[in-house]
């Protein structure tokens, strides 16, 4: 039988799980005074101010910080930073603010990638209301905010009904050690943005992140626009770049939110695809919930075999198929001749090859004896194997008319 070699997945959740700082940190006067600046607002969390905390978090290839950096990494003038239309976004977070949980009743500090007015701040919003929505400028930002205890929770996104899933944020999951506590699932309802007074015919390029873009292809070329489509880092951002620098010549994909945010006018509303567009979202601490059983649950796990490869799949199936599981998601990752990192509870990275890394989702709470068992038997033949997470499943009702008000009021919300 053989053995994991890494993390050893429980089957009884009922054990504490060490954090990756256990003591938490002194507040000083300092960060008392400057958290007391920043409440109830919203400020952009600066990756390479974490890295100066940890040397190995900056990922390979990153730039360097500078001044004169622009928006999303766009050179531009210190003065064009004052463009937005924007009064209550303060200065970033620094790691002065490095602070502890907030005690009983206090307001709960949420991560998420993006800048104000992004879908992601929309489904923090939905996923705790009243929120402190932190943002940032990456994926990995947002895991180590919540490692840092900068932030208590991180909202990010795992899979979008049309684009498919998001391979970032699972690759993250394996390289930290946060745990999946709830998901949630936001409609996405698309607006074309432009400048107040520009006209659609004066449009030369539209800019988004890429899967925005992929959602309103037909859109906008039933909307008779023959413009250059261009790659950004969010739909947010790009809302903030032409406001920032007052471009005219270029319209964004984006959130009505975004437009109210940046002072940018809508000059198309709905123009997504299909209606039928929803994103996942899933919701991250450093420490996992009790499962339960009174309420329907779902459980994401991960696991990999270093010689099988895919013909472990069949034995994994078989197993939830015995028990009469559902699985609502599978997913493979190649890594051949891939090192990748895991991090173990000591917070220790080892390298390990792999030919796949398989992703499953399946409706069950760890809590049931039938879970336990399907695990139990699927960690005899794998090599690796983790609960990533066990937690409520979203239950919320949804419909395409709904979905314009959504991201709107669900991001005042936070």
């Amino acid at each position: 039988m053989a053995t994991t070699n890494f993390h050893q997945t429980p089957i009884n959740h009922h054990h504490s799980i060490r954090s990756a700082h256990p003591s938490k940190p002194t507040r000083t006067r300092a960060a008392a005074s400057t958290r007391s600046d920043r409440k109830s607002t919203c400020a952009i969390l600066s990756g390479k101010v974490v890295a100066l905390s940890r040397n190995d978090s900056v990922p390979a290839g990153d730039k360097p910080y500078s001044p004169s950096t622009g928006v999303n990494g766009n050179a531009s003038s210190p003065q064009t930073l004052d463009l937005v239309p924007i009064e209550n976004l303060p200065r970033p977070l620094t790691i002065s603010d490095l602070s502890p949980a907030p005690m009983h009743g206090s307001q709960l500090r949420v991560a998420y990638q993006g800048v104000p007015g992004a879908y992601s701040e929309a489904a923090a919003g939905k996923a705790y209301r009243n929120c402190e929505a932190i943002p940032c400028d990456q994926f990995e930002v947002a895991f180590q905010a919540v490692e840092l205890w900068i932030a208590d929770r991180a909202v990010l996104p795992v899979e979008n009904s049309l684009g498919g899933s998001i391979h970032r944020n699972y690759d993250l999951l394996l390289r930290h050690r946060l745990h999946i506590v709830g998901e949630v699932q936001l409609p996405v309802h698309h607006c074309l943005l432009a400048l107040p007074g520009v006209r659609k015919e004066y449009l030369t390029r539209v800019i988004s992140h890429p899967q925005a873009l992929a959602q309103c292809e037909l859109t906008l070329t039933s909307l008779g626009l023959n413009v250059a489509r261009e790659a950004f880092d969010d739909t947010a951002g790009a809302a903030e770049y032409i406001a920032a620098n007052g471009l005219r010549d270029t319209a964004a994909i984006a959130s009505s939110r975004a437009a109210e945010l940046y002072g940018l006018q809508i000059l198309a509303d709905g123009i997504q695809d299909d209606s039928s567009n929803v994103t996942r979202f899933v919701m991250l601490a450093r420490e996992p919930i009790i499962p339960r059983t009174d309420r329907p649950f779902k459980t994401s796990i991960v696991f990999a075999h270093d010689r099988e490869g895919t013909s472990v799949l069949f034995k994994v199936l078989s197993a939830f198929a015995f028990r009469n599981i559902s699985l609502t998601k599978i997913e493979s990752r190649p890594h051949r001749h891939r090192p990748i990192r895991l991090v173990d509870d000591a917070n220790v990275g080892t390298a390990k090859h792999f030919e796949y890394m398989f992703y499953v989702d399946f409706e069950a709470s760890m809590a049931e004896p039938r879970a336990q068992n399907a695990l139990g038997e699927i960690q005899e033949f794998t090599s690796f194997l983790r609960v990533l997470g066990s937690y409520p499943m979203d239950m919320t009702p949804w419909n395409a008319s709904s979905s314009s008000s959504s991201s709107s009021s669900t991001a005042t919300s936070s």
